[in-house]
């Protein structure tokens, strides 16, 4: 089956596009990276380097340090489609970015959107 062209697209391109539709509902970026770190474990540094490295979004989500299990508490429709009942696991895990930066942009509560987890973890001390 071939992989759909969204698959081929850098996060770089797509990064900003979610900061500006959470911005232009008057939500942050930090808003914007704490759901892309819940979701797959990037930090800041790993999110701006897969930026500036424009790695596809294939490999941003292939090299994810840590895909969070409870993504699979992620539901509703994005795209008119039901994020639960995509069957390619890369087109799902896209979705789930997508779902979660609609929520962000919406005013969904932080709590909410990360499944009940809370937030980012904070970094180790030393």
């Amino acid at each position: 089956m071939p992989r759909h062209r969204l698959s081929a697209t850098s996060f770089a391109t797509i990064y900003p596009l979610y900061v500006a539709k959470v911005e232009r509902k008057s939500h942050s970026q930090a808003e914007v990276d704490e759901v892309i770190t819940w979701l797959t474990g990037y930090d800041a540094a790993g999110i701006e380097q897969a930026i500036a490295a424009e790695v596809d979004l294939e490999t941003f989500f292939a090299q994810a340090p840590r895909f969070n299990p409870n993504a699979s508490l992620i539901t509703g429709l994005i795209c008119g489609y039901r994020v639960e009942e995509i069957e390619d696991p890369l087109m799902q895990r896209i979705r789930y970015l997508d779902k979660l930066v609609d929520e962000v942009a919406r005013g969904k509560k932080m709590t909410s959107i990360l499944r009940g987890g809370g937030g980012v973890d904070p970094a180790p001390t030393e």
